[in-house]
C-alpha cells in the first residue's frame, strides 16, 4: 500500500495513524453490522475467502483517533474538516484547498497543525500503552 507523502518526506507517527485510520474508516470497520444467525450457520458450512484487510492500527487506536478528530472538529471546524477530508475521505490536498478557497500550501499547513492537535489529544493514550 502506498502512503501519501508530500514532497517525499516521511510521515510522523500521528500522521501515519491518521492515514491508517482513514483506510480503517473507509472500509467501514467502525460501523457495527448485523448478520442473521441463519447466514452465520450457512457460512460455517462452506469455506469462505477472508475478506478482511490487515491494518496497521487496532480498533482501540482507530476509535481514539476518531474521537480526537471529532473533538478537533468541534473546537476548530475548518481544521477538523481538513483532517477529515484529507485523511478520512482520501481527498488530494489540492482538492481540499480548492474546497475551502485556500492554497494547497495553506491546506497542508492546517493539516499539519490538526495532526499536532490530535497528537496532543491522544498523548495520554500513548503514554498508557
Amino acid at each position: 500500500m502506498m502512503i501519501r507523502k508530500p514532497a517525499g518526506r516521511p510521515l510522523g507517527d500521528t500522521e501515519y495513524l491518521l492515514e491508517q485510520w482513514g483506510w480503517w474508516r473507509m472500509d467501514g470497520m467502525g460501523v457495527p453490522g448485523y448478520t442473521s444467525p441463519t447466514l452465520a450457520l450457512m457460512r460455517q458450512a462452506v469455506a469462505q475467502p477472508v475478506a478482511s484487510k490487515n491494518y496497521c492500527i487496532t480498533d482501540d487506536w482507530a476509535i481514539a483517533i476518531d474521537h480526537a478528530v471529532a473533538r478537533l472538529s468541534l473546537r476548530d471546524q475548518q481544521m477538523g474538516d481538513i483532517i477529515w477530508l484529507y485523511f478520512g475521505a482520501k481527498w488530494p490536498m489540492v482538492r481540499v484547498g480548492k474546497h475551502y478557497g485556500i492554497s494547497e500550501g495553506k491546506a497542508r499547513e492546517l493539516a499539519r497543525a490538526g495532526a499536532a492537535w490530535i497528537d496532543c489529544a491522544v498523548s495520554d493514550i500513548r503514554a498508557a500503552a
